[in-house]
């Protein structure tokens, strides 16, 4: 039986990989440079570490609130 850490890691993985898809789809920009965007952002922080149980929320919902509460990123 598959234990409730690697459940977690997988669906976090996951979800930043879809966060990551929707970021390079809503900005027009290649997957590369949207993986950089999320991997520094307080967004990748915040997934990471499991705080406010954002790790639960839609990632279509975190890439519009990562392109609309950090823009200074997508420069």
């Amino acid at each position: 039986m598959t234990d409730v850490k690697q459940l977690t890691a997988f669906y976090k993985q996951n979800l930043e990989n879809d966060i990551i898809g929707f970021l390079a789809e809503m900005k027009h920009i290649e997957l590369r440079k949207a993986f950089d965007i999320y991997y520094s952002s307080k967004l990748s922080e915040q997934v990471s570490s499991g705080r406010y149980g954002i790790e639960n929320m839609d990632a279509r919902y975190l890439a519009e609130d990562l392109i609309e509460n950090e823009p200074e990123l997508f420069e």
